[in-house]
């Protein structure tokens, strides 16, 4: 049997290209292409485009949704050239004393500085302020980006926090219930006690939706003082022996069970329906006569039975 080998792209139909042929695999959206090649998410290069701030084959564009051809055309964003480059997934324990924004003006370390310099455009998946430490993801894929800070994909993240004195088993579960700060609710999917001491104790808690200094802000409500957060699973990957200041690259299985996890859903387990007992009538009180009927639900006397104009009689055994 012979095989052939197909060279050619894919041509596809859409209706949005009115009667146009492109190349499905070439044509993209420009945030998704801006966000392929490391120069930010796409939702922040959603705003760089509305900005006026990335231009295509010399043209500014501002308008959502416009397609590039990613061989083709010729992107620049603030006038420098934007060429793809190959997605990377990295895995790092953060320590503390450094931040996760590409620029600070009061000159802190960023973590892209314990990465290779030919990895300096890439950004992180989420943060974790200048005092928290732990596991957090660097990437130039837009989409895994987002699907892991999105609330509505709801990837938990866990974290181990060391408070000071004893903490209360009730001021977790309020947590959970949802506390508020500055007019904002945060709660926590799950949280337990690890270590309970009289001058600190230890604690875990999941978070879904990753507010600013959400687990930090959950406890100032309760005027408790959090001497170390660290973050130590991002879905079902765990931050392990990773060293402190160290990182490593994602597995092809790990980043596909990232971008697969969806929000837990609690199923509530239905009531099992119990027969009601059949209908029976209260007996007068007192020393009258029984009823010889019944009474119906109604009270009124039941309808007679119809005569089938037959009679069932008993069937009688043969005797030998």
């Amino acid at each position: 049997m012979e095989s052939f080998l197909v060279s050619e792209p894919i041509v596809s139909f859409t209706a949005a290209s009115k009667g146009r042929l492109f190349l499905s695999h070439m044509i993209v959206r420009l945030q998704k292409f801006l966000a392929d090649a490391g120069v930010a998410s796409r939702r922040a290069s959603e705003q760089f485009i509305v900005e006026g701030r990335v231009s295509v084959n010399g043209l500014v564009v501002r308008e959502l949704g416009s397609k590039v051809d990613s061989e083709h055309d010729r992107v620049t964003f603030d006038g420098q050239m934007v060429k793809p480059k190959r997605k990377l997934y990295i895995a790092l324990n953060k320590p503390r004393g450094y931040i996760c924004s590409r620029e600070d003006p009061e000159g802190r370390r960023e973590v892209t500085d314990l990465l290779p310099r030919e990895w300096d455009t890439l950004y992180t998946v989420g943060r974790l302020d200048y005092n928290s430490e732990g596991l957090i993801f660097l990437t130039n894929d837009g989409e895994f980006s987002l699907h892991l800070t999105h609330p509505r994909y709801g990837v938990r993240k866990k974290y181990r926090v060391t408070v000071e004195g004893r903490l209360q088993p009730e001021t977790l579960h309020q947590f959970i219930e949802g506390v508020y700060h500055d007019g904002e609710r945060l709660h926590a999917e799950r949280a337990y006690l690890i270590h309970q001491g009289p001058k600190e104790s230890v604690a875990e808690m999941e978070l879904a939706e990753g507010e600013n200094r959400e687990v930090r802000r959950m406890f100032e409500t309760q005027a408790i003082t959090v001497k170390r957060l660290e973050r130590i699973q991002i879905g079902n990957i765990r931050l392990g022996e990773l060293p402190t200041g160290r990182w490593r690259t994602l597995s092809e299985t790990e980043i596909r069970s990232l971008m697969s996890s969806t929000p837990s859903i609690k199923l509530s387990t239905p009531k099992r329906r119990t027969r009601r007992p059949p209908f029976q009538a209260k007996r007068p009180s007192g020393k009258g006569p029984r009823s010889e009927m019944p009474a119906s639900r109604t009270g009124a006397p039941p309808k007679p039975a119809i005569s089938r104009g037959f009679e069932r009689r008993p069937v009688r055994r043969a005797t030998r």
